[in-house]
């Protein structure tokens, strides 16, 4: 039923401005056209993440989207470190913390806040 269909990330904000930002120019998403009043569509692949502005947002404390971005991993960390965003640092036993980066074997995954405190996570597979 759903499995060959894509799926796509909504992700609730408060400040729809400041999300714009976020999601267009620190992590360089392509803005689709659309016609809903605080409702912003961003291509990401073959997916979208669709950023919307609700009385709750950012309530949800666990990971709201993930990129797996590959051998491309490293050179995107660089690129979100250089554009200031700072990176989430959790107690994972079962690996280890490198700088910004969590490693657990041939995992390497990160996992850092847009402007209204979702939990956004990148990983290397």
């Amino acid at each position: 039923m759903l499995a060959s269909k894509d799926v796509m990330a909504t992700i609730a904000v408060k400040n729809i401005d400041a999300a714009k930002t976020f999601y267009g120019e620190t992590l360089d998403l392509k803005l689709l056209p659309g016609d809903m009043p605080d409702v912003l569509t961003y291509q990401s692949g073959q997916a979208c993440v669709v950023v919307y502005t609700s009385e709750f947002a950012a309530t949800n404390r666990a990971t709201s989207a993930t990129w797996s971005v590959g051998d491309e991993f490293d050179a995107i960390i660089k690129t979100l470190q250089g554009k200031g965003v700072k990176f989430e640092h959790y107690d994972m036993p079962e690996g280890k913390l490198e700088g910004d980066v969590h490693v657990m074997g041939d995992y390497k995954g990160a996992w850092f806040k847009d402007p209204d405190g979702n939990v956004l996570h990148v990983l290397n597979q």
